[in-house]
């Protein structure tokens, strides 16, 4: 089989790993976060918030990744579980707040040994989940950056436009 077609090839495709993986990793948490009410997406915008409480939505799709779009019903769902509340800012009243309630910040206890269930699914060392989280984070920051870059008009493209 030649190098081109080998390339095309389902089971040689990384990408196709990343997501099957992705989505066996989700499906393994929905059993652990049931007993707490909250989906996947939800269940990563608390820990953003657990980690730093009263942030700007920006803030929040920064730390979870999210698009604004998304991530907006996930707040309104966790508004109307009494999990989180919109504030107005102190320095800038313009700009919303996302900020944990007493609920929310005790859910936090109940979660604690979410990470370790799901870790013991698994067959890796933690050094050998460290080396796989680095890797993936390599991945998405050239991605990330790669596909920003190409956005960007370039400076030919500039000045044909103006």
């Amino acid at each position: 089989m030649s190098d081109s077609a080998s390339r095309m090839l389902l089971r040689n495709q990384l990408c196709h790993s990343l997501y099957s993986a992705s989505n066996a990793m989700i499906r393994a948490y929905r059993p652990l976060l049931e007993p707490l009410g909250l989906t996947y997406p939800q269940y990563l915008v608390m820990l953003a918030l657990w980690e730093h409480d009263a942030v700007p939505i920006k803030q929040l799709v920064e730390d979870t990744r999210l698009d604004a779009g998304t991530l907006t019903p996930i707040l309104k769902r966790l508004e109307h579980k009494e999990l989180i509340l919109r504030c107005k800012g102190i320095e800038d009243e313009r700009q919303w707040l996302i900020a944990l309630t007493a609920t929310g910040t005790q859910m936090r206890e109940q979660a604690t040994d979410i990470p370790v269930k799901l870790f013991c699914l698994t067959s890796m060392t933690p050094e050998q989940a460290l080396a796989l989280k680095q890797a993936a984070e390599q991945i998405y920051r050239d991605v990330t950056r790669r596909a920003f870059d190409s956005a960007k008009p370039t400076s030919a493209q500039r000045t044909t436009t103006t």
